[in-house]
């Protein structure tokens, strides 16, 4: 069995690191895709007009396939990069964390930079607390009446969902959610049902 477990926030967070007069103000949400991302940067920039930087990371993904860093104006990898290793240590998806800075008057240089993005990054992790996931997908089960004491039994055996049941003359139509790593057994096993049909969404 494949593991289909993956880690998100548990809720948004916020948190302060302060070096050398400058501000780095952290926030973390939860997103489901790159839009969520650009709307919650947009409404930091207008909650903070006059902050210098709005540095970010974030991975999207059950797979992780979708990861992004920016530094938006601080030095190469000194910021995006710092957050979005944070990210990947602390094993989370679906997360987006900005840091917003407010300039202190002294430079902090590039590893003073790294640190601080880091540290910041690190401590709205910590804050929002990690929350177990599972990849999830969704199908649809068609039996008859007279089979549907064995098909409820099926779905509970393996963990499903229920989202909605609709009925036609002679049939019974049952959308369902399950885990990813039980899809091979849970299609043998109705496989092995001849009264029993399955439609995967």
């Amino acid at each position: 069995m494949f593991n289909d477990e993956y880690f998100t926030l548990a809720q948004n967070a916020e948190a302060i690191f302060k070096d050398k007069g400058s501000k780095f103000i952290a926030y973390s949400y939860t997103v489901a895709n790159e839009e969520e991302c650009k709307m919650y940067i947009a409404d930091l920039k207008k909650q903070h007009p006059t902050a210098g930087h709005f540095c970010y990371g974030y991975i999207i993904g059950a797979l992780k396939q979708h990861q992004r860093a920016n530094d938006d104006g601080e030095p190469s990898n000194t910021a995006g990069k710092p957050i979005l290793n944070q990210l990947l240590s602390a094993n989370v998806t679906n997360v987006l964390v900005v840091i917003v800075r407010y300039f202190g008057g002294t430079l902090l240089g590039v590893s003073g930079l790294i640190n601080a993005y880091k540290i910041a990054a690190q401590a709205v992790i910590q804050a929002s607390g990690k929350e177990l996931n599972y990849r999830m997908h969704e199908a649809t089960l068609s039996f008859g009446f007279d089979d549907t004491q064995q098909a409820m039994l099926l779905l509970k055996q393996h963990e499903a969902k229920i989202n909605a049941q609709t009925y036609d003359a002679s049939t019974v139509h049952v959308q369902f959610m399950y885990r990813a790593s039980v899809e091979n057994n849970l299609l043998s096993k109705i496989a092995s049902h001849h009264k029993l049909s399955i439609k995967l969404n």
